[in-house]
């Protein structure tokens, strides 16, 4: 059993003045994917969709953050959060928001969510409350199909306890065989049967596959006297950490890594409610897991099921079909270099079409002018087109380097695979660096144009994953700038060949300056402000968490800046607060899509300045993750970033939660005339119209 936690004794809201408690603001962010769940107005698919997020966003702050903190606490390291908490303080403080959460989301599910699916005709039937012959025409199925994937286990007692596997569905069985001693058996629910069962063609009506398997556990223990069966789900730790190494060791310690992730130590344990008190602890011992780290969930375990359900053929019960505004003159091989020659573009996905960034490599691979491509890959996904165009490039003989960075967590295997397949086709690929990871976006085209060579670039806020294009809400700048395409140029040097980093003449680069240059350009703001009254930052990012940064937008409150903090995720900001933040307002906005890009506005006195890159504010982003971000160098563009982009965010009051000084949010929502959705206004009124000259 692990050592006892210190227990809280005060307020999360009272323990800084200053800061608020990064894992406690995460967990509101979630809160907030929960109350979309809750959300009438939401249609009832996507409804199902944000409670599968919520748990899925849950598992991986246990299986990340909760194993981290288990693992300084266990070691003995007591170091303090910059609000002031300990390591066993927050484990104490996350068990109890966390415990609460998650019974809401169950009941979320067990009271509001299953009724409605019923009045619209989807029913999750009880197989006990169906009629006899259904029954057994599913206890057929169950022979045919799932008695032969199911592996009774005794867990207790036993010589060797079975290992369970992480986030896997279980059922525990209370046994009494032929002697008089009780056991404790397991059963796998097999995850490659699909969960949601329907019980007659066409009818809308299903049963659950653990429901299926509860029911015919006399097939698999028999003789034995069943004497109970609950579920259980088991969280393990995910974050294995990569020792320092030489690179050429990264590749082996990388897959090692995913081997090792599956065997991580328990973190947590979801338990059905009601499950026998002898059961549940039993489970605790064998796990080595004390109270604070077992779920008590009535209802529903394992949500990822309800993805499953809202795929189901329905459309009126999901929201309006959406398609991005494509523009033709940027996805014409014939015409995109031709524009980005002469003018910037600017695209915001996912109301903008991904196609023009596709474009962009596959034009670069065709394009008898085009002689080297580079590329940085973090999150490609399973099939990538963009991949793809690189691979055919490379078969056509154009000079090609992609930095593919294998440390991406839950995506090294598609990494390594994409990384094999592009050093077969004669890719030079580098893994950049053990001890820091390559977070930026880019991509770097060098054409021959009249007897010289021109370079392009892309540099975006999200991944080269067409998948997460439709989903997540991100900005890209294409551009043939002079200094910023050197400065990439200089920046792939630096990754492909570890050569020394450059002093970049547009780029912020962490973690050689990105700090340093945000926080000179809030000082700046503060200088400004002083000498004409018209201080103004604006910032949309993922996360603020540095508290150097956050000092210095402190700063910038006392003197009078207007500060506006679009944060989807964790904010350690404390806003509001009299003689210290009073003149900042954090902000979120949870909606169909997911917020994920990042934009810094400045006013600069009168001659406004924008950036965008991959770089949220965080220690781990500013000193252990190259980063990029680039000045937007268009008047124009960083008009439309402002008046286009931030602004419609500042707007929204139906999606908007506004933090409070206490770190807690608020909801804001308006009815009627007065009611603006930032996201529906931006699928109505996109960038790509404005890109094209002459429009």
């Amino acid at each position: 059993m692990r050592i006892k936690k210190r227990p809280l004794n005060r307020p999360v809201s009272e323990l800084s003045n200053r800061y608020v408690n990064r894992e406690y603001s995460w967990l509101q962010f979630n809160q907030r994917v929960l109350e979309e769940a809750e959300n009438p107005r939401v249609p009832l698919f996507e409804r199902l969709k944000f409670l599968a997020i919520f748990e899925s966003n849950l598992d991986e702050f246990y299986m990340v953050r909760v194993s981290g903190l288990i693992e300084q606490h266990e070691g003995g390291i007591q170091d303090l959060t910059p609000d002031g908490l300990t390591p066993s303080e927050q484990l104490t403080m996350i068990a109890e928001v966390a415990r609460a959460l998650r019974q809401r989301a169950a009941n979320q599910w067990s009271d509001v969510l299953r009724p409605a699916l019923e009045e619209k005709g989807v029913r999750i039937r009880n197989i006990a409350d169906l009629p006899i012959e259904k029954q057994m025409e599913l206890r057929q199925y169950f022979r045919e199909e799932v008695f032969p994937l199911c592996t009774p286990l005794i867990l207790h007692p036993a010589p060797n306890v079975p290992f369970i596997s992480n986030r896997s569905l279980n059922l525990a069985v209370t046994l009494k065989g032929k002697s008089k001693g009780i056991y404790i058996g397991r059963v796998k629910i097999p995850s490659v049967i699909p969960r949601v069962i329907e019980v007659s063609p066409g009818s809308l009506e299903y049963v659950l596959l653990e429901d299926l398997v509860k029911h015919n556990l006399d097939s698999l223990y028999p003789g034995t006297n069943i004497q109970s069966a609950n579920l259980f789900r088991v969280i393990r730790d995910a974050d294995v950490e990569i020792k320092d190494l030489e690179a050429a060791d990264l590749v082996n310690a990388i897959e090692e890594s995913i081997r090792e992730r599956r065997f991580g130590a328990p973190v947590l344990l979801e338990i059905e409610e009601g499950t026998p008190t002898s059961v549940r602890n039993t489970l605790m011992k064998l796990l080595e897991l004390d109270s604070d780290d077992v779920f008590d969930v009535r209802g529903l375990i394992g949500m990822d099921m309800l993805s499953q359900i809202a795929k189901l053929d329905l459309p009126d019960l999901r929201f309006p079909q959406f398609s991005p505004i494509k523009t033709e003159a940027l996805s014409t091989p014939q015409s995109l270099f031709s524009i980005i020659a002469e003018r910037d573009v600017l695209v915001h996905h996912p109301f903008d079409s991904f196609s023009p960034v596709e474009n962009f490599v596959r034009s670069a691979a065709q394009d008898p002018d085009v002689i080297g491509i580079k590329q940085t890959l973090y999150r490609a996904g399973a099939k990538s087109p963009i991949v793809e165009a690189l691979l055919e490039a490379a078969e056509r003989g154009k000079q090609v380097a992609v930095m593919v960075e294998l440390k991406a967590r839950f995506d090294e295997s598609n990494n390594l695979v994409w990384a094999r397949a592009l050093e077969r086709a004669g890719v030079h690929v580098s893994y950049g660096f053990p001890n820091m990871k390559v977070h930026c976006k880019l991509c770097s085209v060098v054409r021959r144009e009249g007897g010289k060579l021109k370079s392009y670039v892309h540099i975006g806020t999200g991944n080269y994953n067409p998948d997460t294009a439709r989903l997540y809400t991100d900005v890209g700048l294409f551009t043939s700038d002079p200094d910023i395409t050197r400065d990439v140029q200089e920046l792939f040097n630096y990754l492909t060949g570890l050569s020394n980093p450059m002093e970049y003449r547009q780029l912020l680069v962490a973690p050689d300056n990105l700090r340093d240059k945000v926080i000179q350009r809030i000082e700046r703001e503060i200088d400004c402000h002083r000498q004409y009254g018209n201080g103004r930052i604006i910032i949309k990012l993922n996360s603020l968490v540095d508290p150097e940064v956050i000092e210095s937008l402190y700063d910038a409150s006392n003197v009078g800046v207007q500060v506006d903090l679009l944060v989807r995720g964790i904010s350690c900001v404390r806003p509001g607060i009299h003689g210290m933040s009073e003149n900042i307002r954090v902000k979120s906005v949870v909606g169909r899509f997911l917020e994920h890009s990042r934009v810094y506005y400045f006013g600069n006195g009168g001659t406004p300045e924008a950036l965008i890159g991959s770089s949220d504010l965080m220690r781990r982003n500013l000193d252990r993750r190259i980063e990029v971000l680039v000045p937007v160098r268009s008047e124009v563009l960083t008009r439309m970033l402002h008046d286009n982009l931030l602004s419609i965010y500042l707007q929204d009051n139906t999606n908007s939660w506004i933090m409070q000084s206490d770190g807690c949010s608020q909801r804001k929502i308006e009815d009627g005339d007065n009611a603006f959705s930032a996201q529906k206004y931006l699928i109505q009124h996109p960038f790509a119209p404005h890109q094209v000259p002459g429009k």
